[in-house]
């Protein structure tokens, strides 16, 4: 009896994994609207907190660029950004003029909308946000008529840094 109850049990178990993986199968091959193209077509993307000065334009400029690129924006003036950066464990040397928040991913000053969405298709692992550190002449919401290289990073809780994307002669 206790035979023929295992083998009724493991054949049940075999045929739920085994509709477990058809189904998962059937799913990975089914296409996928990606955000890049919830952006380029108007759906909404990815919503994205945005802590900033009530007085920056450039922060508000940065704001105005992420909606046209289909993120839903949601914009929190406040008076402490510092506060917003450490708890959010900004390092020092990754900080700009404001601090935005997808979920529990970082975005720490202009980076472009479109590394933003190659980051959350393909996230690095370990990592807390990314930053375009400083206030960079000619990314996003910096557009003054100069264009200086600079670089997207990639940082981690323990103080790690790695190149994201490199945007050179843009």
């Amino acid at each position: 009896m206790k035979t023929k109850k295992l083998a009724l049990f493991t054949g049940a178990a075999a045929i739920i994994l085994t509709a477990g993986a058809a189904t998962l199968t059937i799913q990975a091959s089914a296409p996928a609207e990606s955000l890049a193209s919830m952006a380029s077509t108007g759906t909404s993307g990815p919503a994205i907190t945005i802590y900033k000065s009530p007085n920056c334009g450039c922060c508000q400029s940065w704001a105005e660029y992420l909606a046209a690129n289909g993120f839903e924006t949601k914009i929190v003036e406040t008076d402490n950004l510092n506060e917003i950066k450490q708890e959010h464990g900004i390092p020092r040397e990754m900080a700009s003029c404001h601090t935005a928040l997808i979920g529990d991913l970082v975005i720490e000053g202009h980076v472009p909308a479109d590394d933003i969405v190659a980051y959350l298709e393909n996230p690095q692992f370990n990592t807390v946000g990314l930053s375009v550190p400083g206030m960079v002449q000619g990314s996003p919401g910096m557009e003054t008529g100069k264009k200086d290289n600079y670089q997207v990073i990639a940082f981690s809780a323990n103080g790690q840094q790695t190149v994201f994307r490199e945007h050179n002669d843009y």
